[in-house]
């Protein structure tokens, strides 16, 4: 082993000599100079936009993949913004009625119609899924009408409590 260790040093050449005069001088110098601190801005902007553009990119890819009733066709739009809007007025019409006594009903039928979005959310996925299309198309009008039924009970309810007197069956509706 000891050879092996003396051979080693014999084939190399190691600098043992002093080092130049004015070394230590240079060296302190340099350590009291202020470092710049080199960060690279450049590259850092360059990553940093690519990211937002692979962030458009993916966003809009994502958006395109998601299919809705109104891309079906012409006519289905205008089924779906019909019923969107009816929706959103009698949603509006119901807040009209809110107060302490009517705070119960109305939050039962808002969970009612949570739970109705959530399976319409369910039927969107099935939707960019499935070959046949006709029958959750079916189900998502369904759907709709069925939260329209829940506003319209609820509608219903809040002017049979606020005036209890003006009991109206339509319809030979029972209550």
């Amino acid at each position: 082993m000891e050879d092996k260790l003396h051979q080693f040093f014999k084939e190399n050449d190691f600098d043992v000599f002093e080092p130049h005069q004015g070394h230590l001088n240079r060296f302190q110098r340099k350590l009291k100079q202020p470092r710049k601190k080199r960060t690279p801005i450049f590259w850092m902007s360059a990553a940093a936009s690519i990211v937002l553009i692979l962030g458009f990119y993916l966003g809009s890819y994502q958006q395109k993949k998601t299919y809705d009733l109104a891309d079906v066709s012409p006519k289905m739009a205008e089924a779906q913004n019909f019923f969107v809007t009816t929706i959103n007025q009698e949603l509006k019409e119901v807040e009209q009625y809110r107060n302490i006594e009517t705070e119960t009903i109305i939050e039962d039928s808002l969970n009612e119609i949570e739970e109705l979005e959530d399976q319409y959310g369910s039927l969107l996925k099935e939707l960019s899924k499935r070959e046949n299309k006709h029958q959750i198309i079916r189900e998502m009008i369904q759907n709709y009408q069925q939260r329209l039924d829940v506003l319209e009970r609820l509608l219903l309810q809040l002017e049979q409590q606020q005036n209890p007197a003006k009991l109206e069956l339509k319809d030979d509706e029972i209550i």
